[in-house]
């Protein structure tokens, strides 16, 4: 400890006289907890004297390691191992002299230790290799792959370390592994298998995470390889496996942490594995292999392959949401629907939390099965205090994601839900029922927004006795109460929720002082955040107090990637000197985002608006031209389309900034989504769509933040990719992206500067895009070309008249034969359009006629 905070006032000579000491020591001492404290005091040392200024480390480095002494080496590889650990890069001219002797150790069968540190300095360098060192780590693969098996075969633990340079080699170098792919994979699949019952989970999880890594990294490899049966044949009888006698899996026990996300287990890792196969291998191919083994799994005897298969159909929901919600969505929803009446209930937990999954990430189209869902949801809630609680978490699960995207279809279950609900809040003993409950009111309220008013003093009178209560086991119920109450804030309507703004702060501020929770203090935020959005005036008073809680919750340094956190530099340049880096991230991050919308709100902080948006907007742009995972990428893309629309044009004032964030779009939307060296025209998966989407959003929200002639130019290089992705031979995700995101832009234009000109330019290169679209088999492409031609023409008005009679004809055929009633409801809207734009191109006797006839009122 002394050496790592007090190197510099150490005297030279009292330096070189320790540098001494420490390798008289290592080459004397004896026990091995010794030399490893001694090895460890050595790198602390080498972080700050080079290695280049210490001669006799490599010396002794040299002589031990390459000693005939099997003891000997594994002394000089343990010392080597910690101190390029410590410090990689000095030791960089060295790499190939240290690359040629990891092939010698790793044939050393018999002398597994050595194999070890060796295995650990090679994942240490890993990250600072060159192409010169690339062919020599290449051939060391095959090596390594044989060391690890007989690594297992000594130490598991220390094998489940040495795993870890897999992670490293693909994280930092994947090119290196790209022709031992399939090696690799075997190597794993045979680490999991079942045969040699000794190995531990902390191997099996090394392996199922690596298989995911290699997947989600190369995932077309893996498919030319034929790798993807031999993968599932593996993983499905993990992912089926019964626990052991007398036990239950972690998501199935009744006193297990509902919201705990470290469930490492194997069968956790292998339904991530089958997670990973959904986000980035094509759905056609994925399921053409996948689906026999898990309608096996469905219609077994054994409840545990059941459940299997529905955590097989639950983790595919989010990868393969547009194969499954145009293909397959009605056979799906029906065996997870029969799922619920079983006899067993840990195949009832699974089919809930299928439906949930299906329910978050199968919209629009789930909701059409409203009037079959919604009443086996409704009587699991009925015997709320029956059930037990982690089943019932399940039911709440699914019930939420559901009802959230119901809209004004929630309102014929309104009395039911509530009436349970409330019941649940005034009856139940049980503190996490009424958690829940408090967290289904949220969603109730999402969907029902001022609906929900008849039943709003109820639920206010038990969420403030909730945040009164001081009680220490009242914390979760309490942070639940908060968030609730920002939902409500936000939907119950600006009359209704203004008259307990004030009281709200104050409960919020109480909370804070009294009690010492990060996840309370999130809460908080947020609520501060959603009063500022209907009573502003209310947080004037408090507006300090507020902020300095704020603002110290952001005062320790982060350890991760400083997106919002960078918004510190400018916040808090009055204030006294602030590091960013703390474990409560969530914390910090609500933090920023309520000071981001409290600032908008009151005017709170409007000189340092600018300086904000100047650390945050390139920070989002260096994290998406350099990220390479594409959750965070999307994670930043959304985050940057909500700045930019919340500050429109105060966010591209900035010389420059205009053409960086178009050029980050382009540079997205144009990507093919890996470096794979498969063919060009091979499917890629639909996480890449997703991508994509992410930063097509971010189109319109430029176009309605300046003017029409200023954004013209970038539309311009822009508008060539989207509408490459209506093409028919598109999938049908690229063409409603395309034809969305085109209406979006023409309904921006509407609003700015100029718009009207621009429209009318661009008409002939979109109309025969969107009227393409108005004849697509599918119903969302329908839909969202209807929508374009009725944004066409508001944005465009008389300069599209002379396209007004094709569009009329175009409407009246879609009208008499479409069945979807949101691409009629669009329809009807875009006549308005027209109408409204240019009502003498409209013969309106002749449109509510036809409308009349076919039983609509227009």
């Amino acid at each position: 400890m002394r050496v790592k905070k007090h190197w510099k006032k150490i005297s030279l000579d009292h330096r070189e006289s320790l540098k001494a000491v420490v390798l008289q020591a290592f080459q004397q001492e004896t026990e091995h907890t010794v030399r490893h404290s001694l090895s460890q005091l050595s790198a602390v040392m080498v972080k700050h004297e080079t290695p280049d200024r210490w001669p006799a480390l490599f010396t002794l480095l040299n002589q031990s390691t390459k000693s005939n002494n099997p003891t000997d080496r594994q002394v000089g590889l343990l010392l080597l191992s910690k101190v390029v650990e410590s410090n990689p890069e000095p030791f960089k001219p060295h790499y190939r002299q240290l690359l040629q002797l990891f092939g010698t150790v790793l044939q050393d069968l018999d002398n597994p230790t050595a194999m070890y540190y060796c295995i650990l300095t090679l994942t240490a360098m890993t990250a600072y290799t060159g192409t010169e060192e690339m062919n020599l780590m290449r051939s060391l693969i095959p090596r390594l792959i044989i060391a690890l098996k007989h690594l297992i075969k000594a130490d598991q633990g220390q094998a489940s370390d040495a795993m870890e340079v897999f992670d490293e080699l693909m994280e930092s170098e994947v090119s290196i592994i790209v022709p031992h792919i399939a090696e690799i994979v075997h190597f794993c699949l045979e680490v999991r298998t079942d045969a040699d019952t000794t190995l531990t989970d902390s191997l099996r999880v090394k392996a199922l995470s690596c298989i995911a890594f290699l997947i989600r990294l190369k995932s077309k490899t893996v498919l030319k390889q034929k790798l993807l049966n031999p993968i599932l044949q593996t993983v499905f009888p993990v992912l089926s496996a019964a626990p052991p006698p007398g036990e239950e899996d972690p998501e199935d026990e009744e006193n297990g942490d509902e919201g705990d996300t470290d469930n490492e287990s194997p069968k956790h890792f292998a339904a991530q594995v089958i997670d990973t196969m959904a986000l980035h291998m094509p759905p056609e191919k994925l399921f053409q292999q996948l689906m026999p083994l898990t309608q096996v799994c469905l219609a077994s005897e054994n409840p545990y392959e059941r459940k299997a298969g529905l955590m097989c159909m639950a983790v595919l929901a989010e990868g393969c949401a547009d194969h499954i919600r145009t293909k397959l969505l009605s056979s799906m929803l029906q065996t997870v629907c029969q799922s619920l009446s079983d006899n067993n209930q840990v195949v009832r937990s699974a089919g809930l939390f299928a439906l949930g999954q299906f329910s978050e990430h199968l919209q629009p189209e789930v909701s059409k099965y409203c009037a079959e869902l919604m009443p086996l949801l409704l009587g699991y809630m009925s015997a709320l205090n029956q059930a037990k609680i982690g089943h019932i978490t399940k039911a709440f699960y699914a019930l939420e994601n559901f009802m959230e995207n119901l809209g004004s279809e929630i309102e014929p279950y309104l009395p039911t839900l509530m009436e349970t609900m409330l019941s649940a809040l005034s009856n139940a003993e049980n503190l996490k029922l009424k958690e829940l409950a408090v967290s289904a009111i949220g969603a109730i309220a999402n969907a029902a927004k001022e609906k929900l008013v008849p039943y709003f003093p109820p639920v206010i009178e038990s969420l403030k006795g909730f945040l009164t209560d001081t009680r220490d086991e009242m914390r979760a119920l309490q942070t639940q109460a908060l968030d609730t109450l920002s939902v409500l804030a936000r939907t119950i309507g600006k009359d209704v929720f203004s008259p307990l703004a004030a009281e709200c702060v104050q409960l919020g501020l109480n909370l804070t002082n009294a009690i010492d929770d990060p996840d309370l203090r999130r809460c908080t935020y947020s609520l501060f955040s959603a009063v500022s959005t209907v009573s502003p005036d209310c947080l004037s008073p408090h507006l300090t107090a507020i902020t300095t809680i704020m603002l110290l919750s952001l005062k320790t340094r982060w350890r991760g990637f400083p997106l919002s956190f960078s918004i510190l530099t400018s916040v808090l340049s009055p204030f006294p000197r602030f590091s960013v880096e703390n474990a409560y991230i969530d914390e910090k991050e609500d933090a920023c985002d309520a000071l981001g919308e409290i600032a908008f709100n009151t005017g709170f902080f409007p000189s340092a608006m600018q300086k904000l948006l100047g650390v945050v907007l390139p920070s989002f742009l260096e994290a998406v031209r350099g990220e390479r995972e594409r959750q965070v990428v999307m994670g930043v893309l959304e985050a940057m389309n909500g700045v930019l629309k919340a500050c429109q044009g105060e966010a591209l004032q900035s010389p420059g900034r205009l053409q960086e964030i178009s050029q980050a779009i382009r540079d997205t939307v144009c990507q093919d989504g890996g470096g794979d060296e498969a063919d060009d025209d091979e499917q890629q998966a639909e996480y890449d769509a997703m991508l994509q989407e992410f930063a097509g959003e971010g189109i319109p929200l430029l176009a309605s933040a300046v003017p029409a002639d200023t954004f013209q130019p970038h539309l311009n290089e822009l508008l060539p990719l989207i509408m490459n992705k209506a093409k028919s031979s598109c999938t049908v995700a690229d063409r409603s992206f395309s034809v969305g995101t085109l209406g979006e832009i023409l309904q921006s234009l509407v609003s700015v500067s100029g718009g009207r000109a621009c429209a009318g330019k661009l008409s002939n290169r979109l109309l025969p895009v969107l009227v393409a679209g108005v004849r697509d088999s599918d119903n969302e492409v329908r839909n969202n070309s209807v929508f374009g031609l009725g944004a066409l023409a508001q944005a465009a008005g008389p300069l599209v008249a002379q396209d007004y009679p094709m569009m009329l004809s175009l409407f009246s055929n879609l009208l008499s034969k479409e069945q979807d009633r949101r691409v009629i409801d669009n329809l009807c809207a875009a006549l308005c359009r027209m109408i409204m734009s240019h009502m003498e191109g409209v013969p309106l006797e002749q449109v509510l006629s036809a409308f009349s006839c076919m039983g609509f009122y227009a």
